[in-house]
């Protein structure tokens, strides 16, 4: 009875030493820090833990698709080297987190996951140079109309997929009451970065230039329609 009760004594102080081993194995670390990182490391170990078709769309240069979401996650992690840096990212950073916990597990010793995933990778831009629509042209744009809506999306974003078809409907459907503008993230970094847009799709609804309502992820036409 002695030695059960000490052994559940030892418990928790077992069990929060098991957690701080993993905190310190895992870093998530900003765009350009994780940019900076990867250069510095010599055949680095890069994973993107998205779908492959996600994958397929646009990923980082060289990185191997190990999908969080599929069978073989762990069988494929576990061929990489453990004592080696490994990196992960993925959409906004929700699956890379358990991806690299996962790491963690396997008795990786040194994970940097990428805080915001590709939505902050693809707006990480240190060169000044602007791309796409500039912050002054945007201010036009939301001027432009009593009610404008604009639709931050992208060619790889699911849900944006599935709102296309209804959004064009309103923009034709609606003209009287509202301008429709969507919008490419990948190819206006500049101004998604000064709006400090972190999901996608947003939706942003401005009435004589200032923003009135906002909108991160899928909406249904139904929604959408209440607030134009």
């Amino acid at each position: 009875m002695k030695t059960s009760f000490r052994y559940l004594l030892l418990l928790p102080f077992l069990f929060l030493s098991c957690q701080g081993q993993t905190s310190k194995a895992i870093q998530t670390i900003d765009a350009k820090t994780y940019a900076e990182k990867l250069k510095a490391t010599n055949n680095p170990q890069l994973l993107d833990v998205r779908t492959p078709e996600e994958y397929k769309d646009g990923h980082i240069d060289n990185a191997a698709n190990v999908n969080w979401n599929g069978d073989n996650f762990v069988t494929e992690a576990s061929k990489y080297d453990k004592s080696k840096p490994i990196f992960v990212y993925c959409k906004a950073g929700g699956r890379s987190a358990k991806a690299a916990d996962k790491l963690a597990e396997l008795g990786f010793t040194e994970i940097y996951n990428l805080d915001g995933g590709m939505m902050k990778w693809n707006t990480n831009d240190t060169s000044g140079k602007i791309i796409g629509i500039c912050d002054q042209e945007f201010g036009e744009l939301i001027k432009s109309s009593d009610k404008v809506m604009i639709d931050f999306n992208a060619k790889w974003c699911e849900p944006c997929k599935k709102m296309k078809p209804y959004i064009s409907k309103l923009e034709t459907e609606m003209k009287d009451k509202v301008k429709i503008v969507s919008l490419d993230a990948d190819e206006n970094k500049t101004i998604v970065q000064q709006l400090k847009l972190d999901g996608l799709p947003t939706i942003i609804v401005y009435e004589k230039g200032k923003e009135v309502w906002r909108n991160v992820g899928f909406i249904s036409e139904e929604d959408l329609k209440k607030h134009l």
